[in-house]
């Protein structure tokens, strides 16, 4: 609105004070719908810019979940690979009948032509 005039001074009911006054209301308006447009503006970038935000703090976490179970699965594939290789390397001795016999005589007791097994027991004596 315009500025309220002091009362010692009268004012004109004139066409141009009539333009005037509403030049100023629009003015006004204008005003007030930028300061809106701004603020709606600044809400809508702030929230975008959480939201984007949030997502790449979220994917963040993710990524560390991934990278650390990547990490623990690389363990358990070298561990593999280790006793695969142990394994193919007793399959390559089992090949061997001198190794197999050696197995069985140690393990189940199985004797040769006229040899007598005894077995001694594992822990010390009491006495």
């Amino acid at each position: 609105m315009a500025k309220r005039q002091p009362e010692s001074v009268a004012r004109l009911d004139s066409t141009y004070m009539k333009h005037y006054d509403a030049y100023m209301d629009r003015h006004q308006r204008k005003k007030k719908r930028l300061v809106r447009r701004l603020v709606m503006f600044a809400l809508l970038v702030s929230i975008v810019a959480g939201s984007m935000v949030f997502y790449h703090m979220k994917q963040q976490s993710l990524y560390a979940e991934k990278e650390e179970k990547y990490q623990q699965l690389q363990q358990e594939m070298t561990a593999l690979e280790q006793e695969e290789k142990g394994l193919e390397q007793e399959i390559e001795l089992l090949k061997d009948e001198e190794y197999v016999l050696q197995i069985a005589r140690t393990n189940y007791f199985f004797s040769k032509e006229g040899e007598i097994i005894f077995k001694m027991p594992n822990e010390d004596p009491s006495y």
